[in-house]
């Protein structure tokens, strides 16, 4: 069952750097909340509590609530400000969705059975091409995940994004662009471990500039 993630909020009226700077200051986070055909909403929420809510895999793929001054909306994580080089976030924003809403999320790709993937006993080696990919459903429909299960891989198979078994409802966005083959990227492939590290030796060596006369 889906966790169920509650974001508290207040609503804010002060604009611009100055503004979201103090808020930092006391240990706010500013956003915004938008769409659902309704105005933009400034709030800002608790920093802390917002960095618990990220640590966990599903905050970035699930239906929000969002209460602002008593009010709770319906929402999904749409962006996300992270400072660069310190553990702060600057500033989210959120989209309001009703349950029928069609919404683009990137959803995780949890993969299972590699253990037991006949390509691993095998001495392969297992290589992740993507680790999320973006979909597009019913936010009722939004899973949390994609499960992709290598179980019955052998060396040398590979699994492309036609090859995933989707919920119910939920297309993939690259397959819905004209010719779905030409946008039929590789997710995941089980390799000879010795064909893993010649491609890796390849693709350093490709990466080395060329020495000069000066160097």
């Amino acid at each position: 069952m889906s966790e169920i993630f509650n974001i508290q909020a207040v609503a804010r009226s002060d604009k611009g750097k100055g503004a979201s700077r103090r808020l930092r200051r006391q240990g706010l986070v500013p956003g915004i909340i938008y769409g659902g055909g309704k105005d933009p909403e400034m709030i800002a929420t608790l920093h802390n509590k917002l960095l618990q809510h990220l640590e966990h895999e599903a905050f970035y793929s699930s239906i929000l609530n969002v209460e602002v001054d008593g009010q709770v909306q319906r929402v999904v994580l749409k962006d996300l400000q992270r400072h660069p080089a310190k553990p702060f976030v600057l500033h989210f924003d959120l989209q309001r969705v009703a349950d029928t809403d069609r919404i683009k999320m990137h959803v995780p790709l949890h993969f299972v059975g590699e253990d037991s993937a006949p390509g691993v006993k095998a001495g392969g080696a297992i290589s992740h091409a993507m680790v999320d990919v973006e979909i597009i459903c019913e936010a009722q429909n939004l899973p949390e995940y994609i499960e992709v299960d290598v179980s019955g891989m052998e060396v040398g198979d590979m699994l492309h994004l036609s090859d995933l078994k989707l919920p119910e409802g939920v297309e993939i966005v690259a397959l819905s662009h004209g010719d779905s083959h030409d946008h039929d990227e590789l997710v995941v492939a089980i390799h000879s471990k010795g064909a893993a590290a010649a491609s890796g030796e390849e693709e350093a060596e490709a990466g080395e500039e060329p020495a000069t006369e000066e160097e």
